[in-house]
């Protein structure tokens, strides 16, 4: 019998090269944001270890040999006691469908599964029970209804654009803002604007996406390294979601998005939308986003011209809340981290 000890590690020291050596002999990464990280460890040796970021756990190993004594439970276990402690009560894991088995005792069940990857959550989460408190808030009925999800990082006029169609082909429409704060505009000011900028039409409802409508910026990477195998498997499993769950939920019967010439990403994204969510019985709708001197409006040229501010340019490419809100003592702080921010993810 060994003596096995959990022991949190400082990823500050030397300590993180040996996580990352330890993970690298299965081939995977310890994720650049990660939290808090813990290793089980006999005598000096790691054995096994476990991460999260927000409530996401992940970078799991356990070395071969002591894959049959319960070392995930426990680090799992570990890592929950300690999200309980911060006041985190519902948590998440991707991994290899392949893995699943490693999870059966830590009590997570399953929410979705593609090929690639399988999400499962723990904790205070349920799927079903959340989707239906996010109906019931919302205040809406059981019309059919058309549905956008968008990020927004900010709200532009080509976000505007599409939920203009959307309101005009729909008796309602829902529109689900990304909740995830990773963007450089926080989630709140991002919600906030595009209620204000389109709060004209009547038919229009801007929610929170919750925890459920995933952002690709937490999909993890340390066991999908290609990026494009990686953003097949986010594209599935997040459709696969949306459509069982949410579009079932508030009888959702289309979904618009805005086709992209350019980004190779988003375009993946889309082709996962138009491939599953039929299946759910919804109908995709691409529409061309709007144009300004032949080239479409987005979001990251936008934070581009933040940083180089150019607003005499904004001002043509944003709805008058976004500009106001860019030109008031609130927008400083964004700004200040557009300016640092090398990526403008």
């Amino acid at each position: 019998m060994y003596d096995i000890s959990i022991q949190s590690i400082d990823l500050s020291t030397n300590e993180r090269l040996k996580v990352e050596g330890f993970l690298s002999t299965f081939n995977l990464l310890l994720d650049e944001d990660v939290e808090h990280t813990i290793a089980a460890r006999v005598g000096d040796e790691i054995i096994g270890t476990c991460s999260y970021a927000g409530k996401v756990l992940k970078c799991f190993g356990i070395k071969e040999g002591f894959q049959e004594q319960g070392i995930a439970s426990k680090l799992i276990t570990c890592l929950t006691n300690h999200l309980f402690d911060r006041g985190i009560y519902e948590t998440f894991i991707f991994t290899k469908p392949r893995n699943l088995p490693l999870f059966k005792g830590p009590n997570y069940r399953e929410v979705q599964r593609v090929e690639e990857v399988v999400l499962l959550e723990g904790g205070m989460s349920n799927i079903n029970r959340y989707v239906e408190k996010m109906f019931k808030d919302s205040g809406l009925d059981k019309r059919k209804k058309a549905a956008l999800v968008m990020n927004c990082n900010p709200f532009t006029l080509g976000h505007r654009y599409l939920i203009e169609r959307a309101s005009e082909e729909n008796d309602e429409v829902v529109v689900f803002i990304v909740e995830e704060d990773r963007s450089l505009f926080p989630f709140e000011v991002r919600k906030n604007l595009v209620k204000i900028g389109t709060e004209d039409l009547k038919n229009v409802h801007v929610l929170s996406g919750g925890s459920y409508i995933i952002s690709s910026a937490t999909f993890p990477s340390y066991f999908l390294r290609q990026e494009d195998i990686k953003m097949n498997a986010y594209a599935k499993l997040d459709a696969g979601i949306f459509g069982q769950y949410i579009g079932s939920a508030f009888n959702i019967e289309k979904r618009y998005v805005g086709t992209e010439p350019y980004c190779k990403t988003t375009n993946q994204y889309n082709e996962a939308l138009f491939k599953i969510l039929p299946k759910h019985d919804i109908e995709v709708i691409g529409i061309d986003r709007l144009n300004t001197e032949n080239t479409p409006i987005s979001a990251s040229e936008v934070r581009i011209l933040i940083k180089a501010e150019n607003y005499h340019i904004i001002k043509n490419l944003v709805p008058r809340v976004t500009y106001e809100f860019l030109k008031s003592n609130q927008a400083r702080h964004i700004i200040e981290k557009i300016k640092r921010s090398d990526s403008l993810h």
